[in-house]
Parts: structure tokens; C-alpha cells; sequence
């Protein structure tokens, strides 16, 4: 790999954003971080999609395992994100339609009475960061709009997520919402919140339940192959 690429790649895991940032290693404050380091690749004239796939989407890789064995916490893994959607910005002027993939369309909202926006913020945040086109529909969404949305967008993934238990058959009259306006086929039913199991997943015919946002991002590339 090129060494700015191991560079961006190595900032990014330490979720430096800029030169302002510290990172993990205090002595890392006033060194390039990741916006300053893809400018310097791209003046370089390293490909465009060289940054993105090998330095970004292979840090978050990093930043999903380290996360997923207790070495990161949330905050961590939020820095990270954060250091990939303002990379993405500065590259997007210069990525040409046969480097990347377009990006998928993901939306996602807490079900109708249902205000809870911690867990739905860090899942999109991470989607994000991993190369989804989010939008966030925000809490409490009706069943009605949140069907709109999908038909409006045309999206292939919705994430619904519940915090209260009361809330989640909400997540099924969604579905069952689709179902009636003969759209369901066209959009992958992601579920996710504190009481949210696989089991209930199952049960209202979701077609997965994302753990958290490293999860359901293996879940999903595993749909996708």
C-alpha cells in the first residue's frame, strides 16, 4: 500500500479528523489527520478510489474488529465515522462513476411514539461512515411515513429502531404496511433497539436485526453476496 495511504488508513483508526486532533497518542496533535492527508493523496495524484477502498474502508474494517472485541468504545468508533464522511466530501468531486459503486440508499427512523434517538444516531453515523447514502427520518414516525419515504426514495434498505418494548410492534405494522402497498419485495427490513432480538426479527418477517452497526453492516454485505 502506498505509505499515505497507511497514513490516512492509520489516522483514521485513531479517529483524527485534522491537525487539531489528538488521537490516541498525545504527541500526534499539529500532525496531518485524515482530511489534510486525502488532500496531500489527491495532489499526489493517488486514485481517487485507491483512498477511498484501501485507506477508508479498510481503517473501518480495523475500527468494526477493534470495536467488536472491546478495544473501542462508541466514541471511538464515532471518531472514525466522523474522519470518513468528511474524507468522502473532499473525494466525491473526484471519484468517476466506474471507481465506485453508488452509494446505497439507507433509511432509517425510531417507530411511531417512540422518541429514543441515541442508538438510531450512532447506527447511521456508522452506516455512513461505511458508504451508505443516509437519511434519517428522525423519532416517533408514523407507519404511514415512514412507507411514503420508501416509495418517495426508492431506498433498497430501512433500518426501524424501538427502545421500548411498547413501541416495537410498530416495527411489524411497517411491514405489513409494505406488504399492502405491494412494495415490501423492493426493500431489505432492517430492526435494531435495546429490546429487539433475532427471534422477534423472525417473527414479524424483518430480514435481519442488527445487534449494532458493525452487525448489521456484516449482515448486510453477507445479503449482498
Amino acid at each position: 500500500m502506498n505509505a499515505i495511504l497507511d497514513e490516512i488508513k492509520k489516522n483514521l483508526i485513531e479517529g483524527r479528523v485534522d491537525s487539531e486532533d489528538e488521537g490516541f497518542e498525545e504527541e500526534m496533535i499539529g500532525q496531518p489527520g485524515v482530511t489534510e492527508l486525502v488532500q496531500q493523496a489527491l495532489d499526489e495524484n493517488v486514485p481517487s478510489a485507491d483512498i477511498l477502498n484501501q485507506a477508508l474502508t479498510g481503517g473501518m474494517e480495523e475500527v468494526g474488529r477493534r470495536y467488536e472485541s472491546g478495544m473501542y468504545l462508541i466514541p471511538d468508533m464515532l471518531a472514525s465515522a466522523e474522519c470518513v464522511a468528511k474524507a468522502t466530501k473532499i473525494l466525491e468531486p473526484h471519484l468517476k462513476s466506474s471507481e465506485i459503486q453508488k452509494q446505497e440508499k439507507f433509511l432509517i427512523a425510531t417507530v411511531e411514539d417512540d422518541l429514543h434517538d441515541i442508538g438510531k444516531n450512532i447506527v447511521a453515523t456508522i452506516l455512513q461512515g461505511s458508504g451508505f447514502e443516509v437519511r434519517d427520518l428522525g423519532t416517533s414516525v408514523s407507519t404511514s411515513k415512514i412507507v411514503e419515504a420508501v416509495k418517495e426514495s426508492k431506498a433498497k434498505f430501512l433500518g426501524l429502531s424501538a427502545l421500548l418494548t411498547s413501541t416495537m410492534p410498530h416495527m411489524k405494522k411497517v411491514i405489513d404496511l409494505l406488504k399492502k402497498e405491494g412494495i415490501r419485495d423492493q426493500v431489505v427490513v432492517c430492526i435494531g433497539g435495546a429490546p429487539v432480538t433475532d427471534a422477534f426479527a423472525s417473527k414479524i418477517g424483518a430480514d435481519l436485526y442488527g445487534e449494532d452497526a458493525f452487525d448489521a453492516i456484516d449482515k448486510l454485505a453477507k445479503l449482498s453476496s
